[in-house]
């Protein structure tokens, strides 16, 4: 039976760390914390709560997508799968829990983000210095309603068009 996913809004501790595997995929680490504030209704202060530090590791697209795209304080909401990661240290057997991130981006709430889409493997890469093309898509033409009021195609005036 496997964990289920997780998903919550917490803070980068530090700047991720892009690395590659021996077969050279891309995989990249990240400290993350998670921490509950609350407003004291009483004293009008806020006040920290339980606090979970949890490191996280991508995989291939989406680890470089974290390594250009992430950097330390920013605030973020993921989704991933617990793991619990188990080694051998001074004779004594350790554990902690990770996460395998599938999901990462910036939150929105206290900062803006710039969405560029990624390019897919073999889509739009050069090849022998050239440009692959993309299969064209019939025009479909679409007559735009003769009393449409947002139609750009009609005289513009200063009055609304309702």
């Amino acid at each position: 039976m496997s964990l289920p996913a997780l998903t919550g809004i917490g803070r980068v501790v530090a700047d991720p760390e892009l690395r590659f595997t021996p077969n050279g995929h891309p995989v990249a680490k990240l400290r993350l914390v998670f921490q509950a504030r609350r407003l004291n209704p009483q004293t009008q202060q806020w006040e920290d709560g339980d606090t979970l530090w949890i490191d996280g590791t991508a995989w291939n697209a989406l680890a470089e997508h974290i390594a250009e795209t992430l950097q330390q304080g920013m605030e973020v909401l993921v989704t991933g799968e617990p793991r619990t990661e188990t080694w051998e240290q001074d004779g004594q057997k350790r554990s902690k829990v990770t996460l395998t991130i599938r999901s990462i981006g910036p939150s929105l709430a206290y900062a803006t983000a710039t969405v560029k889409k990624a390019q897919r493997d073999g889509q739009n890469s050069p090849q022998n210095g050239q440009q692959r093309q993309q299969p064209q898509r019939p025009q479909q033409t679409r007559q735009q309603p003769h009393n449409d009021p947002w139609n750009t195609n009609t005289p513009t005036t200063d009055e609304p068009p309702f």
